[in-house]
């Protein structure tokens, strides 16, 4: 049996981002650092407007990121040309870039992507090659994730970079790592 890889067209838009981060100097090179930590590295963050998101977004920012490394926000919506929903996810990730430079200094891009949030995930750490992709999940159990389906077991299944999936804990409710 062979597989089939379907080169699928999609759309998506950059956020142009507030620049938060000072021009300083490039820090001087020490023998004994790696290139991947002179140059930091690329870290995918799914969002959406619910509190999962922005905890799954907090526990990255305090457990994995380092000075150097890019934050890429991806959020999947059903269409890119509809400016309201636009105009919502653009202050979503702008809120999250200033969240993640006052937290952690690190670096963001943000991209809204057109299609079904499993798919577009992992397309985007497919085009990015990140790291890790970190994403939020509802915390539903085994019976309602089979019979609803869910975003963090499509990604965990078929992304070729490494899955982080945070389930909230009961008692953290609305309330984030920080």
């Amino acid at each position: 049996m062979e597989m089939v890889q379907e080169e699928v067209e999609y759309s998506w838009r950059e956020v142009v981002l507030p620049a938060l981060i000072p021009v300083v100097q490039e820090p001087v090179e020490l023998d004994r650092e790696t290139g991947e930590r002179r140059r930091g590295r690329d870290i995918v963050v799914a969002v959406d407007h619910g509190p999962n998101s922005r905890h799954a977004l907090h526990w990255a920012l305090v457990h994995l990121c380092r000075l150097a490394d890019t934050l890429h926000f991806v959020h999947a919506v059903s269409s890119v040309q509809n400016e309201v929903v636009y105009e919502a996810s653009q202050q979503l990730m702008e809120t999250l870039a200033v969240e993640a430079f006052q937290i952690a200094m690190v670096r963001s891009q943000a991209r809204i992507v057109e299609g079904d949030a499993g798919k577009v995930i992992c397309r985007e750490a497919e085009r990015l090659k990140p790291a890790a992709v970190v994403m939020g999940t509802r915390g539903r159990n085994l019976m309602q994730s089979v019979l609803q389906g869910s975003v963090g077991e499509y990604c965990f299944h078929h992304c070729k970079a490494a899955p982080v999936i945070i389930v909230p804990g009961k008692e953290a409710g609305d309330q984030s790592v920080l």
